[in-house]
């Protein structure tokens, strides 16, 4: 299978598995939502890992020669756009699952694992779908879709939120590749590591995470995400509404003493 799932302990990895630096297809789409979906829904895996098979492709993007639908007169095109899957059967024949990759909502940690070439689609999902990243120094991230005449990358993945505009700008603008180093420098990644130490370190990141109490990881989770969209006054009620939930569900189970409940009354 293109896109390989699997759990260990509390640990779920999803690798991506097509070639030798690793093209999405549209099958591969459905697949990581599907994998996502089991990933949310779970309860004994409290984080995840995203990679990339090999050395020289974390993901270099959608695969344009993959079998697509073709033929469609203008009015079959604009009915797959706006009801993507309503005719698909069982194997995709275009990249709409993507849509329903990126718009999941997710309140588990994944952790990236960037190895060789990350472009295009795998960026975007790189950006989307991660939240800590640990970079090979092989590894190469960006969006050379500007070349091809397909704009559109900055505002699917929200770039800007994650790196200051002028960067974001330079990436989308040139279409140039950014190495590990510069990556690392802007904070797109968090640590740059050998290729062989890639794997290793992103499990010890995600054990260091596991360790925490999981209701705790995800109301953290929640909070931050979605306090990024709020004024001060709502990201303030809304978290401390979520800490006082925490709070009562602790004090009923008794998984933290009372000292601890009431230090921050």
């Amino acid at each position: 299978m293109p896109l390989h799932y699997e759990k260990n302990g509390h640990v779920a990895v999803f690798t991506i598995e097509n070639g030798t630096v690793n093209p999405t297809t549209p099958a591969m789409h459905k697949q990581l939502f599907l994998a996502l979906k089991d990933f949310q829904a779970d309860t004994s895996i409290r984080c995840g890992i995203l990679t990339g098979k090999g050395e020289r492709g974390f993901c270099a993007g959608d695969d344009l020669k993959a079998p697509m639908k073709s033929g469609l007169t203008a009015k079959q095109e604009l009915t797959d756009h706006l009801w993507p899957h309503s005719d698909e059967g069982e194997e995709p024949a275009d990249f709409s699952w993507s849509r329903d990759v990126l718009a999941m909502e997710r309140f588990k940690p994944i952790i990236g694992a960037v190895n060789g070439w990350c472009l295009g689609q795998g960026m975007i999902y790189l950006l989307s779908l991660t939240d800590i990243r640990i970079a090979s120094t092989n590894a190469k991230f960006g969006f050379p879709e500007i070349a091809y005449g397909m704009g559109g990358a900055g505002g699917t993945s929200r770039l800007s939120l994650q790196v200051p505009h002028t960067v974001a700008m330079w990436m989308l603008l040139t279409g140039d590749a950014m190495e590990a180093e510069e990556a690392l420098s802007c904070h797109l990644v968090n640590k740059v590591v050998s290729p062989e130490a890639l794997m290793d370190e992103a499990h010890r990141v995600a054990e260091r995470i596991c360790r925490h109490p999981p209701h705790a990881v995800r109301v953290e989770m929640e909070a931050y995400l979605r306090c990024r969209g709020l004024s001060q006054a709502d990201a303030l009620a809304f978290t401390k509404h979520l800490y006082r939930v925490q709070r009562m569900g602790l004090r009923e189970d008794g998984s933290r003493p009372d000292a601890f409940l009431y230090r921050r009354s």
